[in-house]
């Protein structure tokens, strides 16, 4: 199988021309069922990894020295999965009324605790008790896909593409799922980069701090393109949610795609 190498700044990737294969990760320490062994190059020292993953019996390996740019904006990210929602800070409730602004402009809000949540696709009157699972950054995702593409946010909360079901996936906590996803797809809190994907998302993250924002705005429309495609209902949006994953690893696994903006679903947002 042909191979290609990308060079970009910093990282160097080698990579097979099968995007659509499986993925499985290489141990350097032992040899793989078909008795190959990958090596660890003697010349990775100090802040430069190698990952390596099997392809359908090919090796890749990613040698990725994060730059202090890249290490900034990863740690800047980093705090930002990391903040728990507090309805008791002013500038989380000041975020929490310019997301329902965004979402209903010109629309009075009665209050933080309210009914009218729920028109948004909160489980109560609550919103903040829905922010559990992926904290304060959850917030500031659907905030900047509001303000970002508009026309896309407004379309997904009102379902009107598509025929949809009776039983619809909420849209605010499919939200706050699709948030929790890609925090686990993309292994951010790892020391080392240990998976393709994210070492890939790193050098986007060096050309725009906005990349885990922007790479959200793509996974809520990927996800309810799926959702329409599979006929899904509200107990589906688990598996639905599985296959936006690996939508989104297959296409920036892609040869060229060098930012988000590159990826083909990108143009499904307006």
């Amino acid at each position: 199988m042909s191979s290609v190498v990308r060079n970009q700044g910093s990282c160097v990737a080698i990579r097979s021309l099968s995007p659509s294969s499986s993925i499985n990760r290489c141990s350097h320490a032992s040899a793989s069922s078909d008795g190959a062994t990958c090596g660890r190059p003697a010349w990775i020292g100090k802040r430069l990894t190698c990952v390596c993953f099997k392809r359908k019996g090919v090796y890749e390996g990613i040698y990725f020295n994060i730059t202090p740019k890249q290490e900034e904006r990863l740690n800047r990210l980093r705090h930002r999965m990391k903040v728990y929602f507090d309805g008791s800070r002013p500038d989380h409730q000041e975020a929490l009324r310019a997301l329902w602004s965004a979402t209903y402009p010109g629309k009075e809000l009665h209050g933080l605790i309210s009914d009218q949540w729920k028109e948004m696709g909160w489980q109560g009157r609550d919103p903040s008790t829905d922010f559990r699972g992926a904290g304060f950054i959850s917030l500031e995702n659907l905030l900047f896909f509001a303000k970002t593409f508009s026309t896309s946010f407004q379309c997904l909360l009102k379902k009107q593409g598509g025929n949809r079901s009776t039983w619809e996936y909420p849209f605010a906590v499919a939200g706050v799922n699709i948030t929790f996803m890609i925090m686990q797809m993309l292994d951010l809190d790892a020391l080392k980069p240990r998976t393709f994907i994210r070492s890939v998302f790193l050098q986007m993250l060096s050309e725009n701090e906005w990349a885990f924002d922007l790479l959200y705005c793509v996974a809520f429309v990927v996800m309810d393109k799926q959702w329409l495609e599979k006929n899904a209902t509200y107990m589906e949006f688990n598996e639905v949610l599985k296959s936006t994953r690996t939508q989104l690893e297959r296409e920036l696994l892609m040869d060229d795609v060098l930012r988000i903006e590159d990826m083909p679903s990108f143009t499904l947002l307006c």
